[in-house]
């Protein structure tokens, strides 16, 4: 069985006019991958949504085998409530639940405007070990206008029924404290039950507006 080698730095994901986006073929990335190996499934628009869901075979989404790399891109995501949370969880059962166990980690950057304080720090109060509730991709993110998160997660493998299902996730904020934060979760649902369905959501208030798309990544 061939296994296709995964290295995040490797990407190269700039437009190539009259080309479908593509990948740059290299050895330490998806060495097979050619041109058109990244194709848009779809794109969901907020506008005070409550959730943004992607559900297999449903709305024209493909969450399965297909592809063994998903990759959500979320766009300006801006919350209706101030000082709030963008949060992820998966479901096995075509999004009736949205409860998978998963554990994981986070860490973050930042820097405040002032200039009067930096750093680094793991966030041991945003993880979760063996839990089943909603997973923080950004905490604290700010509703002013001009204030938003962007950022990108990767999802390996949902349809296999053999393996835990990985995920890694990056994105950058405007914290509701004015400062920019870098944020970095990664983990795994541990199931060996296809996740068929993903959701995003505000821990609490709506999203006021955003885009997320969703992404499959041929791997040949």
């Amino acid at each position: 069985m061939a296994i296709s080698k995964f290295n995040y730095n490797s990407f190269n994901v700039t437009p190539v006019a009259g080309k479908a986006l593509a990948f740059n073929s290299d050895a330490d990335g998806f060495s097979t991958a050619g041109a058109g190996s990244m194709t848009l499934i779809k794109t969901l628009t907020a506008s005070s949504s409550a959730t943004l869901s992607f559900v297999d075979g449903a709305s024209s989404v493909v969450l399965d085998n297909t592809y063994p790399v998903y990759l959500f891109k979320y766009i300006t995501i801006h919350p209706a409530t101030n000082d709030s949370a963008f949060q992820f969880q998966g479901s096995i059962d075509s999004g009736s639940n949205y409860n998978v166990t998963m554990t994981n980690t986070k860490f973050r950057s930042y820097h405040l405007e002032s200039g009067s304080g930096q750093g680094l720090v793991y966030q041991d109060s945003s993880d979760q070990s063996q839990g089943t509730s909603f997973q923080n991709l950004h905490g604290g993110l700010g509703n002013g206008n001009d204030e938003q998160c962007s950022g990108e997660f990767f999802l390996f493998n949902p349809s296999s029924t053999t393996f835990a299902k990985h995920f890694m996730h990056r994105g950058i904020q405007y914290q509701s404290d004015n400062y920019p934060q870098n944020e970095f979760v990664a983990g795994y649902f541990n199931t060996t039950s296809a996740i068929d369905a993903m959701q995003f959501k505000m821990a609490s208030g709506n999203i006021d507006a955003g885009t997320i798309k969703l992404y499959g990544i041929k791997d040949s």
